[in-house]
C-alpha cells in the first residue's frame, strides 16, 4: 500500500503520532513559503502501512466498544435504577441526537486542522466520559438525567470520528487504494460490537455493569496514550484529555483551506446522489441493527441469543475486507472508478435488501441466520462504494461532505427505527419492517446508479500556514 505525501515516511506507532503529521505538505498542496508543491508519490514500506491502517482499525473498534456499552448494560441498569422500557429507550436513543449534531463540524475541522487531531481529541474525551459513566450514575438520585446527558455527550464526541477519518484518508490515500483502506478500518465497527458483546457480557455477569464502561473507556484511553520518548510535547501528562488539548495548543502548523465551495458542491447531481445513497445505507443499517435481535427473540424464542447476536457480525468482518480488496483490484485492472463504485452499491444496497426480504418469508431459524448474516455482510460493501465515492468527489473537503451525508443518515436512521416499530405494532408482521428496509435501499441504489459520478466537483483550495 502506498500513501501520497510530499514528506519523508513517518514511523507511525500509535494515534498520537498521527497528530505530528498534520503540518506536512500533501499532494497538490503548498509549502510553508506558499509555493506550490508538486505531487510526489512515495511508497511507504509495508510494515508502516500496516501499522497505520491497524491503528485506525483499532480506533474504530474502540469507538464501537464504547458505543455499545450502554445497550449491553441497559437491562441491568434498568433493574438497578428502576427504569421502565420507555425510560430505557430515552437513554439509548439519546446517543443519536448528539451524534447527529457534530457530523458536519467534525468533517469541517478535519479538513481544516487535520483529521488526525480531531480523532485524537475526540477519542480522549469519549474515553474519559465512558470511564466516568458509572460515577455519573451515582452522583445523585437523577440517574435518568445523568445517563441521558452522558449518552448525548458521547454521541457528540463520537459524531466527529468518521467525518474526520474520511477527511484524513481522502488526503493521504490514493484513489486506487481507498476502498481497501476504508473497508479495513470500517471493519472495526463489527469487531468492536463483537468485543463488547462477548467480553462485556462476561464482565457484566462477573463484576456488574460498571466494569463494562471501565473496560471500553479504559482501552480507549490506552489507545490515545502517547509513547513519551517519541512524542514531542513539552507538557506533563496528568491525563490524556489534558494532553490531547495541549497538543492542539502547542501551535503545531495547520492547514487552512479556502471556503468550502458550497454552491458548487450542492449544484451537482452526483453530490446529491452520494448524500441520498449514504442516507439510505445508514438508515437500512440502523433498522436492522435495532430490530434483528428482537425479531429473532420473538420469532424463535428457544434459540440461543449468542448465535444470532454474533454470527452476522463474524460474517461482516471478512466481507468488509473482501469488498475493499475486490474494489481496488477491479480499479487496478482498468475498470472505471464509477463502474466499480456502482457495482459495490449494487451489492451493498441491492443484494443485501434481497436477503432482508427473505427474512420475512422463512420460518426456519437456520435460514434466518443465513439471510441475516448475508444482509449484514453485504451491507459492508457500502464502505467500498458510497463511502469512498464521497472522497472521489471532493477530496479537499471530503470530511465536510461526509459529515453532511452522515448527519442525514443518522437522522433518517432514528426515523426509520421508530417507523419500523410503528409498522410492527400496527401490522403485527415483521415482513413490513423488511419491506421498509428494501424500499429505502432501493431508493438510494437507483439514485446512485442514475446520477452517481466519480469526477471531482470541488475547487482545489490553496493552503497556508497559520
Amino acid at each position: 500500500m502506498s500513501w501520497s505525501t510530499g514528506s519523508p515516511p513517518l514511523q507511525l506507532i500509535n494515534l498520537p503520532l498521527l497528530a505530528t503529521v498534520s503540518h506536512q505538505t500533501w499532494a497538490g498542496g503548498h509549502s510553508r513559503s506558499g509555493r506550490a508543491v508538486p505531487h510526489i508519490s512515495l511508497s511507504l514500506p509495508r510494515p508502516e502501512c500496516q501499522v497505520w491502517t491497524g491503528t485506525l482499525l483499532l480506533g474504530t473498534c474502540l469507538l464501537y466498544c464504547a458505543r455499545v456499552s450502554m445497550p449491553v448494560c441497559a437491562a441491568s441498569m434498568s433493574q438497578d435504577f428502576g427504569w421502565n422500557k420507555k425510560e430505557a429507550g430515552v437513554v439509548l436513543s439519546s446517543f443519536f441526537w448528539g451524534y447527529c449534531l457534530t457530523q458536519v463540524v467534525g468533517g469541517h475541522l478535519g479538513d481544516r486542522i487535520g483529521g488526525e487531531k480531531v480523532i485524537l481529541l475526540s477519542a480522549s474525551a469519549w474515553g474519559f466520559i465512558t470511564v466516568a459513566t458509572p460515577l455519573l450514575a451515582h452522583l445523585g438520585s437523577a440517574h435518568l438525567a445523568f445517563m441521558t446527558f452522558s449518552r448525548i455527550l458521547t454521541g457528540l464526541l463520537q459524531g466527529v470520528y468518521f467525518p474526520a477519518l474520511t477527511s484524513l484518508l481522502s488526503q493521504k490515500v490514493r484513489e486506487s487504494e481507498r476502498a481497501f483502506t476504508y473497508s479495513t478500518v470500517g471493519a472495526g465497527s463489527q469487531f468492536g460490537t463483537l468485543v463488547t458483546g462477548a467480553v462485556g457480557s462476561l464482565l457484566l455477569d462477573w463484576y456488574g455493569w460498571p466494569s463494562v464502561f471501565y473496560f471500553s473507556g479504559g482501552l480507549t484511553l490506552l489507545w490515545v496514550h502517547p509513547p513519551l520518548d517519541g512524542f514531542q510535547v513539552d507538557l506533563p501528562p496528568p491525563s490524556d484529555l489534558i494532553l490531547a488539548l495541549g497538543i492542539l495548543a502547542q501551535g503545531l502548523p495547520v492547514s487552512r483551506h479556502t471556503k468550502v465551495p458550497w454552491r458548487q458542491l450542492f449544484r451537482k447531481p452526483s453530490v446529491w446522489a452520494a448524500i441520498i445513497s449514504q442516507l439510505s445505507a445508514a438508515c437500512s443499517f440502523f433498522i436492522l441493527l435495532s430490530w434483528l435481535p428482537t425479531f429473532f427473540k420473538e420469532t424463535f424464542p428457544s434459540s440461543k441469543g449468542w448465535i444470532f447476536n454474533v454470527v452476522p457480525w463474524l460474517v461482516a468482518i471478512p466481507a468488509s475486507l473482501l469488498s475493499g480488496l475486490l474494489s481496488d483490484h477491479l480499479i487496478n485492472q482498468g475498470y472505471s472508478t464509477i463502474t466499480v463504485r456502482k457495482f459495490m452499491q449494487v451489492m451493498g444496497l441491492g443484494l443485501s435488501s434481497v436477503f432482508a426480504l427473505c427474512l420475512g418469508h422463512t420460518s426456519s431459524f437456520c435460514n434466518s441466520v443465513v439471510f441475516a448474516s448475508a444482509s449484514i455482510g453485504l451491507q459492508t460493501f457500502n464502505h467500498s462504494g458510497i463511502s469512498v465515492n464521497i472522497q472521489d468527489l471532493a477530496p479537499s473537503c471530503a470530511g465536510f461532505l461526509f459529515g453532511v451525508a452522515n448527519t442525514a443518515g443518522a437522522l433518517a436512521g432514528v426515523v426509520g427505527v421508530c417507523l419500523g416499530g410503528y409498522l410492527i405494532e400496527t401490522t403485527g408482521s415483521w415482513t413490513s419492517v423488511f419491506n421498509l428496509v428494501a424500499a429505502i435501499s432501493s431508493l438510494g441504489l437507483c439514485t446512485f446508479l442514475v446520477f452517481g459520478k466519480a469526477q471531482r466537483v470541488d475547487l482545489r483550495p490553496a493552503h497556508e500556514d497559520l
